[in-house]
């Protein structure tokens, strides 16, 4: 049976068998002898006590096992062996130590003395074997360009992260084998640096400053304030930057993309062309606006540049000078091209078409829409302006822009009314344009058939084109529409009410609307009259709508009440 001691090794307590304790005695003892008073020796000693410790944790299972000579040995064959050890001048150990290669075997620690805040960046750099200005890029992006996130990320790794205090934890976090040699090269490299400091420090003005506390508090609260705005300015010279290369980057693809023959024809160039009101091409106006935005955001950009590097030079006095001048020029003429498009939609142009029906005083009048299946596959597909071509492989802009309504006429005979517009920059433009709208209609017998559609050239371009469809009908006439009639009709709901719950029902135009005939009560009776007694009373009790309509439907009520408590509704 051995004996085991306790001992206090790195603030930690410990069980070690006897022999295993005059063991690591003596290679704490060697190790002494090995530094020969040096530098840092105090220092040295503890670090490497706090590193063996650690060694002898990863091997415990339980904070009751011994450690025996095996565990002792393995520290050993880690650490290194002290008679190999030999002290080096501060020369070559600086050499040696910069020559040093960083192995992958790295922990995450917070750098603090490489670091501007917390040493977040610091330690990530040395973690991922890059520069740490990378990740303080990173992290600046994610602020700006991911909704803040740059800022949570930060504040979670600073607490999550230790910080590198000891020297063992700091070769750990450049990823150096934390032995002997490594330990005293960078304890004695940080104590040198702090004895240079001490050699050169200016004890007369040392003195002055003590002498003077109150202007050192003040000068160094000016200094942090100074490095909160430096900080700042930083931050907002890379949002400059961003914002200003990734606007110019814009202009410049829109500009490359907006020409039909002069840059490369893109699929969406026409549609954009149908649209420009002017007789510019549209490329140059492309050119404008760049010259006319993208000049302020290229002087942003440098400004951005300017704080993150305030050395850097200046573009000079003519460049900007000149820059300015085709900016002005280029605003001016933006301006006048704006306004000349705008009076593209300045005259209304209209083409009136009329026809008649001849029904016999016993026909019902089927009322439809069809579709082309060359430009749409059913009848419920429809858009308002589209780009595409026709049988003849031409372009043409096609729309769906249709409206259709009933009215009641004083004539004998029933006729429709087509009505295309369009508008222009002048009267006989906007005509011209709207003579240009091919729309079609069929009158079959009793049945009114109409296209869902019209077609135009895209020289015509797009002017607020539309087709308007009016169908006069005399009092007594019976009539029918097909279930497409409901994506067009715009007829006053009062006037004609178009029952969208089947298409099987009969309307007959009277003096003064349009009767459904074989529609259901509650259906038919969807009229003003329903409504027409009704009363709006406001009180405490909230509010109350009464209904004294005396006409019968399965949808009377008399009473609406709406209160606190909800809605209220009496039929009694």
């Amino acid at each position: 049976m051995n004996k085991t001691v306790n001992i206090n090794l790195g603030g930690m307590i410990f069980h070690i068998d006897e022999d295993a304790y005059l063991k690591l005695t003596r290679y704490f003892d060697a190790i002494k002898r090995s530094l020969n008073n040096s530098s840092g020796q105090d220092e040295i000693i503890k670090d490497i006590e706090m590193r063996v410790a650690e060694l002898f944790t990863e091997k415990q299972t339980s904070n009751k096992q011994v450690i025996g000579l095996k565990e002792v040995d393995d520290m050993i064959t880690v650490m290194g062996q002290p008679e190999d050890y030999i002290i080096e001048d501060d020369s070559q150990l600086a050499s040696n130590y910069n020559a040093t290669s960083y192995t992958n075997n790295r922990k995450l620690y917070r750098d603090k003395d490489g670091g501007m805040i917390a040493g977040v960046s610091s330690g990530l750099g040395y973690y991922f074997g890059i520069d740490a200005v990378w990740i303080r890029i990173i992290l600046v992006v994610l602020v700006f360009g991911g909704f803040g996130t740059g800022i949570i990320a930060y504040l979670v790794l600073w607490i999550v992260t230790p910080e590198a205090r000891t020297t063992s934890e700091k070769l750990e976090m450049k990823g150096e084998p934390v032995n002997l040699s490594n330990i005293e090269k960078k304890v004695r490299e940080e104590f040198d640096s702090v004895s240079h400091k001490i050699k050169n420090a200016d004890y007369d003005k040392f003195g002055n400053q003590i002498k003077n506390g109150s202007e050192k508090i003040g000068n160094r609260l000016g200094s942090i304030v100074m490095a909160i705005f430096t900080i700042f300015a930083k931050f907002l010279g890379i949002f400059l930057i961003i914002i200003g290369l990734s606007t110019l980057f814009a202009l410049l693809v829109g500009v490359f993309t907006l020409g039909t023959n002069v840059f490369i024809d893109f699929p969406w160039t026409s549609f954009v062309e149908s649209g420009n009101f002017s007789d510019y091409p549209i490329w140059a106006f492309g050119l404008l606006v760049f010259f006319a935005v993208g000049i302020p955001f290229l002087f942003l950009t440098l400004l951005g540049f300017k704080l993150l590097a305030p050395n850097m030079k200046s573009i000079g006095a003519i460049a900007k000078y000149t820059l300015i001048a085709i900016w002005i020029i280029a605003l001016a003429l933006a301006i006048s091209i704006g306004v000349k498009q705008a009076s593209a939609f300045s005259n209304e142009g209209r083409v009136i078409q009329n026809e008649k029906l001849n029904l016999q005083p016993t026909d019902t009048l089927l009322i439809k829409f069809k579709h082309n299946s060359y430009f749409a596959k059913n009848i419920d597909e429809s858009t308002d302006f589209r780009i595409t071509q026709d049988s003849a492989n031409s372009k043409v802009i096609y729309s769906n822009a249709i409206r259709f309504e009933i009215k009641q006429t004083n004539e004998k005979t029933a006729y429709v009314q087509v009505v295309r517009e369009a508008k222009g920059t002048s009267q006989p433009e906007a005509h011209q344009r709207a003579e240009a709208i091919r729309y079609s209609f069929s009158i079959i017998g009793n049945q009114l058939v109409l296209d869902n559609y019209f077609v135009t050239d895209i020289k015509n371009k797009f002017r607020d084109q539309e087709i308007e469809i009016t169908l006069y009908l005399p009092v007594g006439t019976i009539f029918k529409t097909d279930s497409s009639v409901q994506n067009y009709d715009r007829s006053n709901n009062i006037f004609f009410n178009l029952h969208f719950s089947s298409d099987n029902y009969h309307y007959q135009m009277t003096d003064s609307k349009v009767k459904c005939m074989d529609c259901p009560e509650d259906e038919n009776n969807y009229d003003e009259d329903e409504y027409q007694n009704s009363s709006i009373t406001i009180n405490k009790d909230g509010i109350m709508i009464t209904n004294d309509s005396t006409t019968k439907t399965k949808r009377e009520f008399k009473g609406l009440k709406i209160d606190q408590n909800g809605i209220i509704i009496k039929t009694k």
